[in-house]
């Protein structure tokens, strides 16, 4: 189970005697070092591993999930959805099911240098592409001994991955950097939200509030959403960010076209922290920058200090 520590107070005293650090009062500073840029903890910097992880119920529970900084929600074919799970502070021992890649996912990681990426294969028409992004692509024909099956389920959904040996394949990954999120106290003007739900076409997301854990825990298709350890899923910070989903060039096997999630732009978001949502604004300018949100006066909207995840709707 990963320690995760609130830094608040930590980063306001840090602020104060370094003058150029995040404070918690809206200010659009780069967080300090020895303070993670995806969740605003106390972390030494390490390098940035996405996973791409399976998401139908005959995956679950997860393996790993609770180490994450950061999960993405992306929509697939068929009205699923996939996760793309981002560590960097604290790595788990496995890690999975893993599954296939996305051509989305080649745009969403551009804002992190070059990650080494984690899964299962990907569509023959789109692994160029994979290979010619700035990023370590890292399959189980790349890195066998970062990958074993597991005998509790049936293949496709039993696929985990071993994250330090799949670094050992990727030595030169980029190491978690600033993504534009900024972390501190809730801004005013936040409506008092306990329970929030985020439908697809065939998966749903509820996110309750728990005071006594100061987290969103979080269930999957009705079903509370523990890990193979035990431990409930759960999440600081909640993002509702709407973007442009359109169909894709590719396909599946059974000739289901794949959604391509476009985050570059701007856009609504609703953000939960705190047992509060919070109207914003999310933009990223390009794909190598990060995406910033804000309130509807203009000025950032600071994240609670933990886990983030992010839910792609359509605008």
């Amino acid at each position: 189970m990963r320690l995760r520590v609130r830094m608040a107070a930590f980063v306001v005293i840090l602020a104060a005697l370094t003058g150029g650090c995040q404070t918690g009062n809206g200010e659009d500073e780069t967080p300090p070092d020895g303070v993670s840029p995806f969740t605003g903890e106390e972390a030494e910097a390490g390098p940035v591993l996405a996973v791409k992880i399976d998401n139908v119920e005959r995956a679950r529970p997860h393996t790993g999930l609770e180490d994450a900084d950061l999960v993405y929600v992306e929509p697939v074919e068929s009205g699923l959805t996939r996760l793309l799970v981002v560590f960097s502070g604290s790595l788990p021992e496995t890690a999975g099911p893993v599954r296939s890649a996305r051509e989305s996912d080649l745009e969403l990681l551009r804002q992190f240098g070059r990650p080494a990426l984690a899964y299962s294969g990907a569509q023959s028409a789109l692994q160029p592409l994979i290979d010619e992004a700035p990023l370590y692509a890292v399959p189980p024909d790349r890195a066998s001994a970062a990958y074993e099956r597991s005998g509790d389920r049936p293949a496709p959904h039993n696929l985990y991955l071993r994250p330090d040996a799949l670094l050992l394949a990727a030595p030169e990954a980029s190491e978690a950097a600033d993504i534009g999120l900024r972390f501190g106290d809730a801004p005013d003007g936040g409506t008092e939200t306990s329970e929030y739900t985020v439908t697809y076409q065939a998966a749903s997301y509820d996110f309750g509030w728990s005071g006594e854990d100061g987290r969103w825990l979080v269930s999957m298709d009705g079903t509370e959403a523990v890990t193979t350890g035990g431990e409930r899923l759960s999440a600081a910070t909640v993002v509702v960010q709407q973007v442009q989903i359109r169909p894709s060039a590719f396909q599946d096997r059974s000739g289901n076209i794949t959604p391509y999630t476009q985050t570059i732009g701007s856009g609504e978001a609703l953000v939960l922290r705190d047992g509060q949502a919070h109207e914003a604004r999310w933009s990223r300018s390009a794909a190598d920058g990060g995406t910033t949100f804000t309130t509807a006066d203009g000025d950032p909207l600071p994240f609670a200090t933990g886990p983030v995840w992010f839910l792609f709707t359509d605008s």
